[in-house]
């Protein structure tokens, strides 16, 4: 709309919320007016104080978006990421079609919706106690019949907690708007290190990074909620060193109030949020521990005594929650369900203790408790060599565009070391420290997630646990990005070839987490869809109380029929097949048997156990659904009182909880 205006006068300061308001003259142009003289009097087709307002709001509304436009589009951005990385269990999870495309997916979500409806972390399987807790999908443990979750507690009380105050619903979409916060942190937290221009960018590059959007999409994971915590808890660190903690006056108490009222409520927050990461995968302790002992020494003057010890006190509080539940469901405060990493830890802690006691001084004993801590720590081994080709493989091939910047990024900073300041030398020697770690610790394991154990895809565990190391990187790469646009020179060519650099590797990026490999995002949606043909055959031609043996679609199955992940190639397993028959139909899923493995099994391997195999159907071109039965019947068996077994106190599980 255009104002020809010949004059305003302006009010005093006491008539006008603004206290500034503009001459306006018939050419358009504005001056600002002194804050004197009688109210406002427009000759003009508008008049009055809407003008002033509608015209101080334009102009206002202009001078924030030149100021801060790159807000405006990290928002944007943020927004595109949360609707891009939800859409994905939208589209493959139709007509409350919830399933789950991993074991670890399936178990998060079974028992944060539990947790939500219902309170509690375990229910119990009558039916285990005659079939040697048999009966239980991948990362679920039976114990006794109670069957509990195996992985971390952290992320399935904090989504349960969430879905108790909202709806189970919420469930497949929070990790992708954690996500998207999770930008906005990151930009904050490399701005405080790196300023706004490499946290601009580097904020983009994390939104395209491709193992970032994919495990946001891939929503059951940990590994996301954990990095989102974690950048939180550095935040508020960085936050905390920063600020000084004003004067005060008064007594002890009158100080220490206003400390923690006015500064110190940053040292709450990231002992909150580092408690909420740990929780979330407390296996990364192994290296946040070291990492945050460096950043800790870099800043202990700055830090001093009482935020460190209200640090440590929110950490400890964020942390009960699940020392309480590992003690409900494990009768331990630390123990968890991996019973591998609690045996390594009980094994360090004996090593670590041999070491402080003075016969442990001897060198033999020494090097003996070294090398116990060194084999537990290093579960796998300790194989620098194929460590580096999985960092190869993991980083500098299959992220190829963010790896080589990285890495001339760190060269061209490395140039400028004399310049450094405290809060670089901090970053750099924590980064050390985690990718040391990580590159050692998980590149000696071997992840085959996939079950063609050569591909390497974005799907494979070291993906999701190089998270740290990858988006470490990125402000090298952006680094290298900003130093060489700026040989440009022409502030316009600087600008465009930065948005250039940004657009390809946006593509790039979609690309490869779309379609780059066997395991992009529409493969997985075209593989999950596919498997609600399966889930309907095979629950149509089973009883509601049947078990299906499988070996690897337990996560399918589960709960609305129960399972057990096995196979015929043991005759224990075997054994068991048979003494849970007398009580319920036993069907096996897999890979249609070939007619000499279908004629050995009956006749050599199960008529041991006066058992048969049948077909029932042959529901895709590679699964077949058999039946056990026996060749002579037994009589029926039952198990328990009905009044009084734990299937009776949870018959309103599987409908309640999974069914909606």
């Amino acid at each position: 709309m255009y104002f020809n205006f010949k004059f305003c006068t302006v009010i005093r300061p006491d008539e006008h919320p603004f206290g500034r308001v503009f001459h306006f003259s018939t050419k358009g142009g504005f001056l600002p007016a002194c804050l004197a003289g009688r109210r406002v009097g427009w000759h003009g087709a508008c008049g009055g104080d809407f003008c002033v307002f509608t015209l101080f709001m334009t102009l206002n509304t202009k001078n924030w978006l030149l100021k801060h436009w790159h807000w405006l589009i990290l928002i944007i951005v943020s927004a595109v990421f949360f609707l891009g990385t939800a859409s994905f269990n939208y589209y493959a999870q139709p007509d409350n079609f919830i399933k789950w495309l991993s074991p670890d997916e399936s178990a998060n979500y079974n028992f944060a919706k539990l947790y939500a409806q219902e309170g509690r972390l375990s229910f119990f399987e009558k039916y285990n106690l005659p079939a040697a807790d048999m009966i239980a999908p991948r990362s679920h443990l039976s114990a006794g019949g109670d069957i509990k979750p195996v992985s971390f507690l952290g992320l399935i009380l904090i989504y349960g907690s969430i879905a108790g105050l909202t709806t189970y619903k919420v469930l497949p979409y929070l990790t992708p708007l954690f996500a998207a916060a999770g930008i906005i942190v990151y930009f904050l937290l490399i701005r405080e290190i790196f300023g706004r221009r490499n946290a601009f960018f580097s904020a983009l590059l994390a939104a395209s990074l491709p193992p970032f959007i994919y495990y946001s999409a891939r929503s059951l994971f940990h590994n996301v909620l954990f990095i989102v915590m974690l950048l939180v808890s550095l935040y508020f660190a960085v936050i905390m060193v920063k600020i000084k903690r004003p004067a005060t006056s008064g007594g002890l108490i009158a100080k220490l109030k206003n400390s923690v009222i006015a500064v110190d409520i940053y040292a709450a927050l990231s002992g909150i949020f580092l408690g909420l990461a740990i929780t979330s995968r407390t296996s990364e302790l192994i290296w946040l521990a070291p990492a945050w002992l460096a950043l800790w020494l870099f800043n202990f003057k700055k830090i001093g005594l009482i935020k460190l010890i209200i640090f440590i006190v929110f950490l400890l509080l964020a942390l009960a929650p699940v020392a309480y539940w590992n003690q409900v469901l494990y009768q331990s405060y630390w123990r968890g369900g991996y019973s591998e990493m609690n045996q390594s830890i009980l094994n360090m802690a004996e090593a670590g203790a041999g070491l402080l006691k003075p016969e442990g001084m001897k060198m033999d004993l020494i090097k003996d408790n070294l090398a116990q801590i060194k084999s537990n720590f290093f579960h796998f081994g300790f194989w620098p060599v194929k460590s580096f080709k999985m960092l190869y493989f993991y980083f500098a091939a299959m992220f190829y565009w963010l790896f080589y910047p990285a890495v001339l990024g760190l060269a061209w900073f490395l140039l400028k070391v004399r310049k450094w300041r405290r809060r670089h030398w901090a970053y750099f020697t924590a980064y050390a420290i985690i990718f040391v770690i990580l590159l050692f610790y998980y590149g000696s394991w071997d992840f085959h997630d996939n079950p063609d154990s050569k591909s390497r895809t974005i799907g494979n565990s070291y993906a999701r646990y190089w998270l740290p190391i990858y988006l470490g990187a990125l402000p090298l790469a952006s680094y290298f990005f900003i130093k060489l646009t700026k040989l440009l020179r022409k502030k316009v060519l600087v600008g465009s070839g930065r948005v250039l650099i940004l657009t390809i590797i946006f593509f790039i990026s979609l690309k490869f987490v779309l379609a780059g490999s066997a395991e992009g995002l529409i493969q997985s949606a075209k593989k999950q869809l596919a498997s609600r043909f399966e889930y309907d055959q095979v629950l149509g031609l089973t009883e509601t109380r049947a078990v299906i043996i499988t070996q690897y679609h337990d996560k399918l199955f589960f709960p609305e029929r129960k399972v057990i992940v096995g196979l015929f190639n043991d005759d224990k397993a075997i054994k068991q097949y048979a003494i849970l028959a007398k009580y319920l139909p036993v069907y096996y899923y897999n890979f249609t048997f070939p007619e000499k493995d279908y004629n050995y099994l009956n006749d050599k391997r199960l008529v041991k156990f006066n058992l048969r195999i049948d077909p029932v159907m042959q529901v895709t071109k590679d699964f077949t659904l058999y039946r056990l039965s026996f060749l002579s019947f037994p009589k029926p068996q039952a198990v328990g009182n009905p009044g009084e077994s734990g299937m009776n106190k949870d018959a309103g599980f599987l409908p309640k909880i999974f069914g909606g």
